[in-house]
């Protein structure tokens, strides 16, 4: 997994509005970057709510977007049905999953299988990582997040 100080590595994935987005649109501006495993789970949306409900302060301080390995238009019924104020990205390959090192062997009552491993990203203006959060809890997160903005 990539740590503080690493360079981010570039990206272009569409968007829940069919819209591509890469990294390099944001220079000069901080993104953060929450990688989660699917769209429309409890743990996801818990996750997801949290973030939009500190969107409006978060949003002065940083680009948000969300990735995960499902399609474009999960991620659009997702985003209406939770009123998400900020982009998800469709990593249907896992390739910026992979580059990240969140794309991991898991394991659910005894069943194997690849997927995201919840981890968050904060990019500097610069495009080098400032703050990873590997393997958050969705109820704090945000707040962790926020604090490192500050």
């Amino acid at each position: 997994m990539l740590q503080a100080g690493d360079r981010a590595p570039g990206f272009d994935l569409m968007s829940d509005n069919g819209t591509q987005i890469r990294l390099r649109d944001f220079k000069g501006k901080t993104v953060v970057l929450y990688f989660y495993p699917k769209d429309d789970t409890p743990g996801c949306t818990k996750e997801a709510c949290a973030f939009r409900d500190a969107y409006a302060p978060l949003s002065k301080k940083a680009v948000l977007l969300g990735v995960s390995l499902d399609d474009v238009k999960s991620h659009e019924t997702f985003k209406k049905k939770y009123n998400l104020p900020f982009p998800l990205l469709s990593d249907q390959g896992a390739a910026i999953s992979k580059a990240y090192g969140v794309y991991k062997k898991k394991s659910l009552y005894g069943r194997s299988f690849w997927g995201l491993e919840r981890t968050t990203f904060i990019i500097g203006p610069d495009g080098k990582i400032r703050a990873v959060f590997p393997r958050v809890k969705v109820d704090e997160h945000p707040l962790e997040v926020m604090e490192a903005l500050s």
